[in-house]
């Protein structure tokens, strides 16, 4: 068994009021009575991801008494972005920032965030649902990044990105939908950048919400970049722009 993973009603609420951060807990499909309802309205109330799935499920995961429930505790200890950005205006600098729509591979996530650690990204914005399980995987990965850059993770990123834009952060899709190239544009202001998984790109309504998008050129014959690659390229055109290079 992992070293992250408990089990059963009273631990994980006792995790839960303990302050650990939760990634997701799994329910076993048909579970009720009396016990399950007070904990399933914990989990809710705390904003908990849950899913729903077969006993064998859990019986492959865990060989005691899991009593229907097995959650996972995040090695990671998430932020909101809303805390963080004040602080990263106050450092004087133009903020730098990355949001991930729904990348569900934690070696994609963690390649991606060794890459903005390098290229100087102040956070990395993930949805509370839908993306990858940032377990030792992911940060073994990152090889500590995950540790070094802000970890914001959001119920709700379309009120994200309209506080980022009111914030004067010019919010960027790349996607392969654009008609402008990403160095095409100018990256010496506050800016965010929005990446989505390599077959269902940015959500629609992620995307109309933008400032603006770009793509990156592309001559070969196969027509999608790895992820956590298109987001290097990105990232270090700000990097390019943004250097100074003593005489």
């Amino acid at each position: 068994m992992e070293d992250n993973i408990i089990y059963g009603f009273r631990p994980i609420i006792e995790a839960i009021e303990s302050q650990k951060t939760i990634d997701k807990v799994l329910i076993q499909k048909g579970l009720r009575g009396d016990l399950f309802k007070d904990f399933f309205i914990k989990i809710r109330e705390n904003k908990i991801p849950f899913q729903y799935v077969p006993i064998e499920k859990l019986n492959r995961l865990v060989r005691g008494n899991h009593q229907g429930v097995i959650g996972f505790i995040s090695s990671i200890e998430y932020q909101s972005i809303f805390d963080v950005l004040p602080g990263i205006f106050e450092k004087g600098k133009p903020p730098f920032i990355l949001i991930l729509d729904k990348i569900t591979d934690v070696r994609n996530i963690g390649a991606i965030s060794r890459s903005a650690e390098c290229a100087g990204v102040d956070a990395i914005i993930l949805p509370l649902k839908g993306g990858a399980q940032l377990n030792e995987d992911a940060v073994k990965s990152s090889c500590g990044a995950l540790f070094k850059v802000p970890i914001c993770r959001h119920s709700n990123l379309i009120e994200v990105i309209r506080y980022l834009k009111d914030s004067g952060i010019e919010v960027i899709g790349v996607t392969e939908k654009a008609k402008r190239y990403h160095f095409e544009k100018t990256y010496k202001d506050p800016v965010a950048f929005i990446l989505g998984n390599e077959y269902e790109g940015i959500a629609w309504d992620y995307l109309r919400e933008c400032n603006d998008s770009v793509r990156i050129p592309m001559v070969g014959t196969i027509d999608s970049l790895n992820v956590s690659v298109a987001t290097g390229i990105v990232l270090f055109e700000v990097v390019k722009q943004r250097i100074t290079i003593e005489p």
